[in-house]
């Protein structure tokens, strides 16, 4: 629980924006007064309560990294859209609240310019790491945020302060380099924004570190020595779908616009769209030194997806060049 003002990022939101960090999601810049002061973004809340939602895999998320031939598909992506789970979740505890206390409440999970983790930390839950995730002494950094702002006055939680120490193992494991510091993240390089948010065609020097990573990255997040003192995922809906935990490059490249949104149904990977999708398959397949590969990706070529083509070229390339 916090206060909508305990939180105040328009100097950080500016450094972060004026070095270009964000690339193409050029939502961040927009209503950056919301962003940055949430007590802007709705003037009659007095308190705002933030919500964890364990999602913490069963089995070692870097696992498939090493398997050239399969994808390596984000945890959170590997089953139901947290957003519809978590939402319902909030809404339930928000009429609870009303219902109980009266006044009004508003929602929020990852879909309004609030800064969750900033208010995560200042209602106690965690702390922003050196990969600028929340992570928490009690929860790890698996889980899901959520807020509820309320017109009611409820007496805030102590703010949570950094526990990183001198360790870095986050900022090391990362394949592309994307950490120009601790607790600074340049969006350009990370592979989450790469394979999710980033529309065209990835940085040529850029496509080799993404190895057989095809929707988000897990690797900062899974050496968090935090991590041991993780909480159990409770909902059965963020387990693993079996036929997402190590997919077959080959029967993802093959699937046409039906197929994508058949198999992805329910799955936040159904947003970035089919064209998007196969191309980061097509940069795991160029990055699986399996020549075998090579007539998968030709028959891609000629797409009618130009980012699509333009990814089978490459893969083809840079499989007949070893």
């Amino acid at each position: 629980m916090c206060r909508p003002d305990a939180v105040d990022l328009r100097e950080a939101l500016a450094a972060f924006l004026d070095a270009g960090y964000h690339g193409d999601m050029g939502w961040l810049a927009d209503r950056t007064a919301w962003r940055a002061q949430p007590n802007v973004l709705w003037p009659e809340a007095r308190s705002v309560v933030m919500l964890a939602e364990p999602y913490t895999p069963a089995e070692d998320p870097l696992a498939t990294l090493d398997r050239k031939d399969r994808a390596t598909i984000s945890v959170y992506a590997r089953n139901r859209d947290y957003h519809d789970l978590v939402k319902k979740r909030l809404k339930r505890v928000a009429r609870w609240l009303v219902a109980e206390a009266g006044g009004e409440a508003k929602v929020f999970v990852d879909t309004a310019p609030v800064p969750e983790k900033a208010l995560g930390q200042a209602a106690g839950l965690g702390w922003q790491g050196k990969h600028t995730n929340l992570l928490g002494r009690r929860l790890g950094n698996w889980f899901f945020l959520g807020a509820i702002f309320t017109t009611l006055e409820i007496e805030p939680d102590p703010p949570e302060s950094d526990h990183c120490g001198s360790c870095r193992a986050c900022l090391d494991i990362c394949p592309t380099d994307a950490f120009p510091a601790p607790y600074r993240l340049d969006a350009r390089r990370c592979i989450s924004y790469l394979t999710i948010e980033h529309k065209g065609p990835v940085a040529e020097d850029l496509r080799p570190l993404m190895g057989n990573r095809i929707y988000g990255c897990d690797d900062c997040l899974a050496v968090c020595p935090w991590n041991k003192f993780a909480a159990e995922a409770q909902e059965m809906r963020y387990a693993a779908r079996e036929d997402l935990v190590a997919p077959r490059l080959t029967e993802l490249a093959v699937l046409d616009d039906a197929a994508f949104r058949a198999m992805f149904s329910g799955s936040p990977i159904k947003r970035i769209g089919r064209g998007r999708f196969v191309r980061n398959v097509l940069y795991a397949i160029g990055n699986s030194a399996d020549q075998s590969l090579i007539p998968v990706a030709e028959r891609l070529i000629g797409d009618p997806e130009p980012v699509v083509a333009d990814a089978a070229r490459w893969a083809v390339g840079r499989l007949r060049d070893l």
